[in-house]
């Protein structure tokens, strides 16, 4: 695993164009998939791409926000930035894996949920907050994979998993570097000196407690060699949901409700 790339090209890194996205990762790693559009509220979002498949002949659900990897693609899905829209029909499938007993598998890779004043209009705050709270409390196993940008509530209303992954060269964080050296220093041309203290690579998060595990990826970005990068994924959700599967519906919603409970609280002041 390289530890000699700074945040700043971490970021770059994270946000090729040319990085495998969620289309490719359920080509590669999964078998017949059937995809199922529409919230059956509003109407259908692209920005985020969910369905039912198999994993290794395993039913899962897969959700994941969608980027592209050209101008028309990401036109059509809105850059990967959700609508209310997207995240009503994320939480109508997850509740559907619920009912049928499916473990749920998400794919995060979004610079945010779309902040547009149409959004906002259809509520786009109270779904992302809904997603949150559904999340928390679900009884099947769930495993979220930051693969490329993990930004701000867009990110974790698909992120609430009992294990949270990162491929090595993502990043998570509340918003993008340059959002943050424009709130912190009025300054957006600083992003890369907000990367280094933001503290949203891979290695960072483990450290803190904020992810599981962190997947390796070749040398460069996972874009040099998308199959060694795909390999690696499925190793790691094999491994993951394996050990999932052992635990009660009930351990599951109670450890996944306390592993969000305890990030960022204060350590007691005789721990101190």
């Amino acid at each position: 695993m390289s530890t000699a790339l700074t945040a700043a090209e971490r970021v770059a890194i994270a946000r090729h164009p040319q990085r495998p996205n969620i289309s490719d990762y359920i080509g590669a790693l999964f078998t017949d998939f059937f995809e199922c559009k529409g919230d059956r509220l509003c109407g259908e979002d692209a920005a985020i791409l969910g369905g039912v498949a198999l994993f290794h002949g395993r039913p899962v659900t897969v959700i994941g926000t969608r980027k592209g990897k050209t101008l028309e693609e990401n036109l059509q899905c809105n850059f990967g930035m959700p609508n209310p829209e997207g995240y009503r029909k994320a939480l109508r499938l997850m509740r559907q894996a619920e009912k049928f007993r499916r473990p749920i598998i998400t794919f995060i890779d979004t610079s945010g949920a779309y902040p547009g004043l149409e959004a906002e209009a259809r509520g786009q705050g109270e779904a992302i907050a809904r997603n949150l709270m559904e999340m928390s409390r679900l009884t099947v196993p769930v495993v979220a994979v930051i693969t490329g940008e993990g930004n701000s509530g867009g990110a974790l209303a698909l992120g609430v998993g009992n294990r949270v992954l990162m491929l090595e060269n993502a990043v998570y964080a509340i918003l993008s570097p340059e959002g943050f050296a424009s709130i912190l220093w009025k300054d957006a041309s600083r992003h890369a000196e907000a990367c280094e203290l933001m503290k949203l690579t891979a290695p960072d998060l483990k450290a803190l407690g904020v992810i599981d595990d962190i997947i390796p990826e070749p040398e460069g970005g996972a874009h040099l060699s998308p199959a060694i990068t795909f390999r690696q994924v499925d190793h790691a959700l094999v491994r993951h949901l394996s050990e999932l599967s052992k635990e009660s519906g009930a351990a599951l919603a109670a450890q996944r409700y306390q592993k969000f409970r305890k990030m960022g609280a204060a350590a007691p002041k005789e721990e101190l």
